[in-house]
């Protein structure tokens, strides 16, 4: 190789391309447009797309889910991550994200199968660029914007960045939402299973309800609504670090257990501080501890178990994955009875109140699942409400703490085996509950 460069009539071609090369590689990695037929790998010397202050970065990282797959992410300096193409959909070492010549960005396959793709091809598109407030944009020969990554979030809003009434963040299972009243929303939404609705909190009732509301998370730290007739926006929240002004990045994400956070990042510290959530209680998010499972605290942090010693986890490795039976109802070698739980809810939300929720005292509302065929559990506030919920859904979340006067009942197989007094305070145990009947 070194001979061919140092003679022969081809080396002034050959370092004409490897200077090019080169130069593109470079103009690549540091804020120019990428033109059609732009593409990146996973392989570790591939180049990243960047803003052109450096400030964020398009490449694949590791997903946080399945490391050996790589998912296409914008990143603020750091690595804190702000989109995703397709949602976080990953592909393996062989898979890219490419701007094809029909000008559609496409997140492909090893295979080459499309796994997601901007549906933008013959539309003009000449090139795309990172700004430098994080939005991932295609646009056409004249520089007009003709798709938009701020258009399509996946689970975060920067605060340069509108999230409108009619757009959605998804992390899992959870949904969150604006609608054009004001009203902020929590969605739970499980393959084969009716929604949930578990954080409905209006913030004005005189907006304008034909224009189109807009959520910001403003530089100085506010989460604030507007419709764009009000002098001044309607305040959601004040980060906890609200007015400070140091070089951070402000955003608001969906994360992945189902809370609405604010958040702050350093520049290049690669990690995020939480200035703020939506729901103050992490255990009532639905669904938090997967089907069947447990939600309570351990000192201050949350911890899933199992309603009893009937049951035991999906996935060991993983106690939020929820719990099943060790002998399905169905299968019981005699009858079914109810197992007391204490100090615990069996969630219940819109619109599952409209058909779970009655008024009978605690030893109707035990017996009245046990003889319906449908009724999986049952709580009995004991709030002096008189209500008891009989929970026939096929996916239950529960919460257990010594300030809920609740009890709850579990439909299993006799005999009902009480988890033991005190286990979800031994810290090597993380996957147990201190529910006991």
């Amino acid at each position: 190789m070194m001979r061919h460069l140092r003679g022969g009539p081809g080396v002034g071609a050959d370092l004409a391309v490897l200077s090019c090369s080169f130069l593109l590689l470079s103009i690549l990695s540091h804020g120019a447009d990428m033109p059609l037929g732009s593409s990146l790998s996973p392989a570790a010397n591939s180049a990243s797309w960047s803003s052109p202050n450096s400030t964020f970065s398009l490449s694949f990282k590791p997903s946080p889910t399945s490391p050996s797959l790589f998912v296409a992410a914008v990143t603020y300096t750091g690595g804190v991550p702000v989109w995703s193409a397709g949602a976080g959909a990953a592909v393996d070492s062989r898979g890219s994200l490419r701007l094809s010549s029909s000008g559609d960005l496409q997140l492909l396959k090893g295979s080459g199968a499309v796994l997601w793709s901007s549906g933008t091809a013959g539309r003009g598109v000449a090139a795309a660029a990172l700004q430098d407030s994080g939005n991932l944009v295609l646009k056409n020969s004249r520089g007009r914007i003709l798709w938009q990554s701020f258009d399509h979030p996946t689970d975060t809003v920067v605060m340069s960045q509108s999230f409108t009434s009619g757009m959605n963040l998804t992390s899992g299972p959870y949904v969150f939402a604006v609608d054009r009243s004001g009203t902020l929303t929590l969605n739970w939404a499980s393959a084969g299973a009716s929604p949930v609705t578990y954080f409905n909190k209006g913030y004005n009732y005189t907006f304008t309800a034909k224009k189109t509301l807009t959520l910001t998370m403003q530089t100085n730290g506010i989460v604030s609504l507007n419709d764009g007739s009000l002098v001044n926006p309607v305040l959601v929240a004040y980060s906890s670090n609200y007015g400070e002004s140091d070089d951070m990045l402000r955003f608001m994400r969906l994360d992945s257990d189902g809370n609405f956070r604010a958040y702050s990042s350093a520049r290049g510290s690669g990690t995020a501080t939480e200035q703020w959530s939506a729901v103050a209680d992490q255990c009532q998010v639905f669904g938090y501890c997967g089907n069947m499972g447990v939600c309570s605290y351990n000192r201050t942090s949350p911890v899933c178990g199992c309603p009893s010693r009937n049951f035991e986890l999906v996935d060991a490795s993983n106690p939020r994955s929820g719990c099943k039976r060790k002998t399905e109802l169905q299968d019981c070698p005699g009858n079914s009875t109810m197992l007391q739980v204490d100090n615990t809810q069996l969630l219940t939300y819109p619109p599952q109140i409209a058909i779970e929720q009655f008024y009978v005292g605690i030893t109707a509302c035990r017996l009245n699942c046990l003889v319906a065929t449908s009724c999986v559990g049952a709580t009995a506030l004991s709030d002096g409400s008189g209500l008891c919920w009989l929970k026939v859904s096929n996916f239950i979340s529960a919460y257990q703490s010594p300030s809920l006067p609740s009890t709850s009942f579990v439909k299993v197989c006799f005999p009902g085996e009480p988890n033991p007094p005190g286990s979800a305070t031994n810290p090597s145990s993380p996957g147990t509950s201190s529910l006991h009947g």
